[in-house]
């Protein structure tokens, strides 16, 4: 009998095994080993235009720490964080909280918010380019119409990174309002009636005591994934500027395909990528903990 239990439990492990070894292999081909490779790659001085490579160590990150183009793009990265993460964070609070509170046309409210996420960002960067024309573009029509300057938003070195964040913010907010109002809809109307029982009757009181609390798990949630989605920034530059104007709107990403497929460094650029991964590590970490303590508290 017990031996027959044996055979059977060694069969399902089997059988478990087996219907896991697709998915398994799958993940190693698409995730894992590109990622050693990419590992190994930039330990190594290889070049598209180049038939062998050598093993030159840590020398591709000795010259990230001198090179003046990495130190601007990071510089970039950074400042577009800065100016992207508090619209991407506290514009989709406040618009869910304001739907939420709507009793009528919710749902309007709710699509009309989320479709710009439906869209393709790729496609919609060239219809922002129109808009943001120096010349013909609507929102400088608007601009000499009240009386003000015309701003270059795409060709200006200090003015570019800005819209760049006004175009991804603009594709964003929908999808982190979403977040912020699931999280709204899971918290019970009891702590707001007993909140109100002790004195908090007055929304903001109610937001700080109740709702803030209780979104803390959400707002983590959010204010990760939108610092990943900032240090990702490529497809808006590379279509609207590649770049320019004299490198101001060169990002840590853009910055990568450029070494390894405008320049052929690839060794270098794979340094650059495990930099990168380094990061998102950094945050999904960030996250992890984060989301561990909130839960518990």
């Amino acid at each position: 009998m017990i031996g027959g239990a044996e055979r059977l439990a060694r069969r399902q492990r089997r059988l478990a095994f087996a219907l896991v070894a697709p998915a398994v292999l799958l993940i190693l081909v698409i995730y894992v080993i590109p990622m050693v490779l990419v590992v190994l790659t930039s330990f190594t001085d290889y070049s598209l235009v180049s038939n062998g490579f050598d093993w030159i160590g840590l020398e591709n990150y000795r010259h990230m720490a001198e090179d003046e183009q990495f130190g601007n793009a990071l510089r970039n990265t950074l400042v577009y964080a800065l100016v992207f993460l508090p619209g991407a964070f506290f514009v989709p609070l406040f618009l869910a909280i304001a739907i939420q509170s709507q009793k009528r046309f919710r749902s309007v409210f709710e699509i009309v918010y989320f479709l710009p996420v439906t869209s393709t960002l790729t496609a919609m960067a060239l219809v922002w380019s129109a808009l943001m024309d120096s010349r013909q573009g609507i929102l400088n029509n608007v601009l000499t119409s009240a009386g003000l300057p015309a701003i270059n938003f795409l060709g200006s070195p200090d003015v570019v990174l800005y819209s760049l964040a006004g175009i991804t913010l603009w594709s964003i907010i929908g999808f982190n309002m979403v977040l912020f109002l699931a999280g709204l809809t899971a918290i019970p109307s009891s702590l707001y009636d007993a909140a109100e029982i002790d004195g908090a009757s007055h929304p903001v009181d109610r937001f700080f005591k109740v709702t803030w609390p209780m979104l803390a798990p959400t707002s983590v949630f959010v204010a990760v994934t939108s610092s990943i989605t900032a240090f990702k920034l490529f497809d808006v530059v590379a279509i609207l500027t590649q770049g320019k104007p004299a490198h101001a709107s060169e990002v840590f990403l853009y910055l990568t395909f450029l070494e390894g497929f405008e320049y052929f460094n690839m060794g270098y650029s794979a340094a650059l990528s495990v930099v990168f991964l380094g990061v998102i590590f950094l945050f999904a970490l960030v996250q992890t903990l984060l989301a561990d303590r909130t839960t518990h508290h």
